[in-house]
């Protein structure tokens, strides 16, 4: 969440950099009028609670000289009832604040670029040179079909679309490089955890997938209260930094990088029409996600690292890849500051988004209450994300990069160790 003391310091400043992002002009303006108004109830309740100290020793003084204080005691239980009615006032109006305010992004950092859309987005460097086919190159649903890899239509039969059953070589090439990316980001220095699927509001709200994003996820029971609900979890990211959720851990143990496996589960709502063929936009798939808990002062340093891991992991798979920095209009939710990694996708003759490693400076730790002890000070952490990689997304650019003219695909020496053959 931002930093609502900000906001109130210097709502122009603020003003100007959240709105490089695409952020609501109205809710923008809802937010400053409730701050003031919580600023304002603010100060009458602490002149009201200095006004009752004041009249509390009068009250002592008077009772001890054994003067009369019925006058002064009615003005005391006057009081008492204005911070009474102020203190209820106050605590609705804070809360107005705050549900509106979660629904404002995180503002980008100074050096990321202005832009509207991806047109803006500014490449970095590029990693390998796209290889040059010496036949037409399928696409890998034209693969995975003549092979008997990939079945859409009975996928969409037991379940429905955007799904898909995938069987022999595809089947162990996902199983394989789901163990092998673990294993690549444990030697990194991230360690692995197994987490739920189902993850409750609360989780989601904290790492800001909700309230902002509740169209694309899927409720799977609903509880007596909603901050019970429970959802199908839509990125790795949100449980692995919630493990951490309202915790003071102590600085010697930061950073906290981890690593995780889960599947994911997206309506794509606001996909309709896109990547309708194959399995490039699907409502279930496979990621491994990279995630850690820092102090401050190492954010940059382990951004670096996250870019780093995922990166050389495709190299180590021999897939060409490039980074963009992403502009303000292109960027997520919650990020500062993010960069993708996009793969070579040869049928398509472009790259294609395939990672994406955000820093969320202290957005995410403010909503879910992640600080650290520093010296004898509690203070936000700073929270970071990255996928390493979309699983799927994987598989397809090894498939199409590495496919032969007899529609076999030649396999990565670094994957055949997990490639359980027959």
């Amino acid at each position: 969440m931002i930093d609502l003391k900000r906001l109130e310091q210097d709502f122009d400043a603020f003003r100007a950099q959240i709105t490089r992002k695409k952020v609501d002009e109205a809710l923008l303006e809802s937010v400053k009028t409730k701050a003031i108004e919580t600023k304002r109830l603010k100060r009458e309740l602490e002149e009201r609670q200095a006004l009752q100290n004041r009249l509390s020793k009068d009250y002592g003084r008077l009772k001890a000289s054994g003067e009369s204080v019925a006058e002064l005691e009615a003005k005391v239980v006057e009081n008492k009832s204005e911070i009474i009615a102020l203190t209820d006032m106050l605590r609705s109006a804070q809360s107005a604040l705050e549900n509106d305010a979660l629904n404002l992004p995180n503002p980008p950092d100074s050096d990321v670029p202005n832009g509207e859309d991806e047109n803006d987005n500014v490449e970095l460097s590029r990693t390998l040179t796209p290889r040059v086919f010496d036949f037409a190159p399928k696409a890998h649903f034209e693969l995975g079909i003549d092979e008997g890899w990939f079945d859409f239509e009975r996928a969409a039969k037991i379940s429905c679309s955007r799904f898909t059953v995938m069987r022999g070589l595809a089947a162990k090439l996902e199983r394989a490089l789901i163990a092998y990316m673990i294993d690549f980001n444990e030697s990194r220095g991230f360690k692995e955890a197994w987490l739920p699927v189902l993850v409750s509001r609360k989780t989601l709200t904290g790492t800001a997938q909700l309230p902002k994003f509740e169209a694309d996820l899927y409720l799977a029971e609903t509880g007596e209260l909603p901050e019970n609900d429970l959802f199908l979890t839509p990125t790795a990211e949100a449980p692995l930094i919630n493990l951490f959720y309202d915790e003071i851990i102590h600085e010697e143990e930061l950073p906290i990088k981890m690593t995780a496996h889960t599947l994911c589960f997206r309506k794509e709502a606001g996909s309709a029409g896109r990547d309708t063929r194959g399995m490039m936009r699907q409502h279930q798939f496979d990621k491994v996600e990279l995630a850690a808990i820092t102090a401050p002062e190492d954010s940059n340093r382990v951004f670096d690292e996250i870019l780093s891991c995922a990166s050389d992991l495709l190299t180590s798979l021999e897939l060409p890849h490039r980074r963009l920095l992403l502009c303000s209009g292109d960027m997520g939710f919650s990020a500062a500051k993010t960069i993708d990694i996009e793969a070579w996708i040869p049928s398509e003759n472009r790259y294609r988004e395939i990672s994406s490693v955000s820093n969320t400076r202290d957005f995410q730790p403010r909503r879910a209450k992640i600080r650290y002890k520093s010296g004898k000070t509690n203070r936000l952490t700073h929270a970071l994300n990255g996928s390493s990689l979309a699983v799927g997304r994987t598989l397809i650019a090894l498939l199409e990069n590495h496919q032969l003219k007899d529609g076999s695909v030649r396999v990565p020496p670094v994957l055949l160790p997990y490639l359980k053959q027959g």
